[in-house]
């Protein structure tokens, strides 16, 4: 398996960055990226995020907020803190070194297996196994393992699995792995006429792919009608900096309030005014009239989907105009803050204009 693997990888491997170098730095930021991310989207913002913050030390240095703002539009936002919590944890506690230990790596916030496995074995080339969904995916029908990948305790089988078959050449067999399931195993559609290792595959030799891997049935998301609300006041806008309590979490955005829907069929409806008065005036003790609403396109999370309507409020002289954690910004700078993509991709040029 390993031979054939290898052969294939090295004539079919897909050019990006992050494969230029084997600096542990590099690899880590990179699979964190990767993380729910396409390999497409990845590329730009790493190229931009290295070019910012070219290693460790000038990572941990800088602001959480201007790291943030270099994240913006990947998502997953929790993934930007722990990088840089990370970075700083590694330079205050490593001398700027990434730790050639694999529990040490798992000490390291927003590191798991995965991670920890992918920067020993790229970047040190040790003989650690990586095992994300698309090394489940080849290993699953590869051997016709049935064992739920959406199950924690299968990742020790898969780990053992993957061991007993790399060379010493772990480097290139775990990207080799990770490659033929990104591009070939492919969950839906399996190229099984172009694969390496198909000669041997269980699952192709009883013609089942698709019934591998095994995985429980996803959790149904959770869907809001959500009033995202555009406070205005002399020309400006104001934004906060969303709490711990809050989705998106330490980022700046507009207030929102949403209310469960009972089903994800149902007909998405903007809540009460009164409704919405009452609360602004509760959570912010502030004035004002409604001025415009705004139904605009849904926004998907993980767990979560939100049916969004801007809504503009006038408000008349609120008794606080600026504080740490709320900001009143001309609608033209707000690209200066990292504003989640859940509203920066509805600020139309014609809703930008209605706040001026």
């Amino acid at each position: 398996m390993d031979k054939k693997l290898l052969e294939w990888y090295q004539k079919n491997k897909r050019e990006m960055p992050w494969r230029e170098t084997h600096d542990p730095y590099f690899i880590w930021l990179s699979e964190i990226m990767l993380q729910q991310t396409q390999v497409i989207t990845v590329i730009d913002y790493y190229n931009r995020f290295i070019k910012k913050f070219g290693d460790v030390k000038r990572l941990a240095e800088a602001d959480e907020q201007e790291v943030l703002k270099h994240w913006e539009g990947l998502g997953y936002y929790s993934r930007a803190r722990n990088l840089h919590k990370c970075a700083q944890v590694i330079v205050s506690h490593y001398e700027g070194k990434f730790p050639r230990d694999y529990k040490q790596l798992l000490e390291l916030p927003g590191i798991g297996p995965y991670t920890a496995g992918a920067i020993l074995s790229i970047a040190y080339n040790e003989r650690v196994p990586a095992v994300d969904g698309n090394v489940m995916r080849v290993y699953s029908r590869y051997f016709k393992m049935n064992c739920d990948i959406s199950d924690p305790k299968s990742r020790a089988f898969f780990e053992s699995k993957v061991m007993a078959n790399m060379p010493d050449d772990a480097r290139h067999f775990n990207q080799a792995l990770m490659e033929l399931g990104a591009i070939i195993c492919t969950p839906k559609t399996p190229k099984c006429e172009t694969c390496p290792i198909a000669s041997e595959c269980l699952a192709k030799e009883s013609n089942s792919q698709l019934d591998y891997p095994i995985k429980t049935q996803k959790i149904e998301k959770r869907h809001e009608n959500v009033s995202v609300l555009l406070f205005v006041n002399q020309g400006k806008v104001m934004i906060e900096k969303r709490n711990d309590a809050l989705l998106l979490k330490g980022l700046w955005g507009f207030p929102t309030y949403g209310v469960q829907m009972t089903s994800k069929t149902e007909k998405s409806e903007v809540i009460s005014e009164d409704t919405l008065m009452d609360w602004i005036h509760k959570n912010y003790d502030f004035e004002g009239q409604i001025m415009t609403k705004i139904p605009v396109r849904k926004h998907v999370f993980t767990h979560l989907v939100w049916h969004m309507t801007m809504i503009i409020v006038k408000i008349e002289s609120p008794k606080s105009m600026d504080y740490p954690e709320v900001k009143w910004v001309v609608p033209t700078h707000l690209e200066a803050f990292p504003l989640p993509t859940a509203f920066k991709k509805n600020l139309s040029e014609e809703i930008l204009e209605m706040l001026v």
